[in-house]
């Protein structure tokens, strides 16, 4: 394996489409290898240590959630010591795509998962059903996918409206049922919140030996930007790569969202609807007592000026 792979400190900001994506053929092409994969969809694959880590990511979730407009890959290669094959795309193709499965036919031919330790598929919502998807070309692969949907397939899932327009997509031939080629992974996680009825519909189309389902409720419908705000996309990608993800190992790094503005919103909202005052006020305690947060001081305030008053009836004379 080659040596040195640091991409940790490019910057991609500013430049166009075009100008981004010969950045990072020529990274490719300097580390491991940049391929082409018809106007829509490409790989790009960054050699350093054993343990390989593929990526589906999108042109436009990579301008939204990095700072310096690289794969996400590149900065978890980088802290790992990981080798990286990024798959992207421009933009919510679910990667249907026979140049795609044409691909992932020659990785597995060449053997080219059987260089490495360990490969590790990851990938969210769209990106997510793609690496669950092609983890079946590298058998014993590990897999984290976040909101994956199962298929857009209509006889199946017909009840997902989110998509409707995408139901054009091929997702009856090859690869295309995303539970089905998890039978192949030594082991896979399915992040998703529960509350979100849609994603948890669909993830509950992943139960199945060697899949463990991990719910983040009230985390909301945008699951990778919390994990990323939290920081938490590379501790468990690590924990999973040194075989430590668990239920509980998840349930201490999930302890990072109690200091998470967002999910603590969320969570004095659901208490104030489902009229569980006291729940409510408490949380609010906490959270004034721990950070800043006029909202929740003001909602405290509300909740004691509205809390009965115990002897508080007129007094006979």
């Amino acid at each position: 394996m080659q040596d040195g792979a640091d991409l940790s400190t490019v910057d991609l900001t500013g430049l166009t489409p075009a100008q981004w994506l010969a950045e990072v053929a020529a990274k490719g092409e300097d580390h491991g290898f940049y391929e082409p994969l018809g106007p829509s969809h490409h790989a790009v694959f960054v050699e350093d240590g054993d343990t390989l880590l593929v990526t589906f990511e999108t042109l436009p979730g990579i301008a939204a959630l990095s700072e310096t407009a690289t794969p996400l890959g590149w900065e978890i290669m980088s802290a790992g010591g990981w080798s990286h094959l990024a798959l992207l795309a421009t933009s919510d193709t679910w990667f249907r795509d026979p140049k795609v499965y044409g691909f992932f036919d020659q990785l597995l031919d060449d053997g080219f998962f059987d260089d490495f330790e360990r490969v590790i598929f990851y990938g969210a919502g769209p990106c997510g059903y793609a690496a669950a998807a092609y983890s079946v070309t590298a058998p014993g692969a590990q897999v984290l996918v976040i909101q994956p949907q199962a298929t857009l397939d209509p006889r199946v899932t017909g009840w997902d409206d989110r998509f409707t327009d995408r139901r054009r997509l091929d997702f009856t031939s090859r690869y295309g049922y995303a539970p089905d080629m998890l039978d192949a992974a030594r082991q896979a996680f399915v992040l998703f919140d529960p509350r979100e009825r849609l994603d948890a519909m669909h993830a509950a189309l992943f139960e199945r030996k060697g899949v463990t389902r991990l719910r983040l409720p009230f985390m909301g419908d945008a699951l990778q930007g919390d994990l990323l705000d939290l920081d938490l996309i590379l501790p468990l990608l690590t924990a999973l790569a040194e075989d430590r993800l668990d239920g509980a190992s998840f349930a201490r790094l999930l302890r990072a969202r109690r200091d998470h503005p967002p999910y603590l919103r969320r969570l004095l909202a659901h208490l104030e609807a489902t009229d569980r005052l006291t729940l409510a006020e408490a949380l609010c305690v906490n959270v004034t007592r721990r950070f800043n947060a006029p909202r929740f001081r003001r909602r405290l305030e509300a909740l004691r000026a509205a809390r009965p008053r115990s002897g508080s009836g007129a007094q006979s004379g």
